[in-house]
């Protein structure tokens, strides 16, 4: 399986599904104290869990505010818990490597993305007919693109 986290500094989006990307087996958009908690109890499910990403933030030259510097700290507080609790390094997945990998361009937007995901897996359906991304919200959209990217650069062959 692979675990994708999109962070934020409050609040965090991940996913974990199959490692051919046939399935989601759990999505989600909480706080980033109860996304720990999450971690560690996908450890107890899974703990022969291999392949995780944590989206990285990059730095393009403009100014950032408070929100993103508290990002980066939760980015290094969830790849320090991965790598003591899993034994693995987390791979660090850049959004410009997402917008390559499912746009082809760099001038792609979250509904570029969001778009190329629904065309490559299906749609998202309703209540009543749940498809593939049935419940996806925006943050978790960003969650399954690293998923995605991280499937196509590492266990793709």
């Amino acid at each position: 399986m692979i675990l994708a986290i999109d962070p934020g500094n409050v609040e965090s989006a991940y996913v974990l599904v199959e490692d051919d990307l046939s399935r989601v087996v759990e999505k989600g958009k909480v706080e980033n104290f109860e996304l720990v908690d999450i971690i560690l109890r996908i450890r107890d499910e899974h703990s022969s869990l291999e392949h995780i990403a944590i989206e990285m933030i990059a730095s393009y030259g403009m100014a950032v505010g408070k929100t993103v510097f508290e990002t980066c700290v939760w980015i290094g507080r969830f790849a320090q818990l991965i790598r003591v609790e899993f034994g693995v390094e987390p791979e660090f997945i850049y959004r410009s490597e997402e917008k390559m990998c499912l746009c082809h361009s760099m001038k792609a937007k979250d509904s570029n993305i969001r778009q190329a995901l629904i065309d490559r897996f299906g749609e998202v359906g309703t209540k009543k007919n749940p498809g593939y991304f049935y419940g996806f919200k925006k943050d978790i959209w960003s969650a399954m693109a690293v998923a995605v990217t991280y499937h196509e650069k590492f266990i793709k062959e």
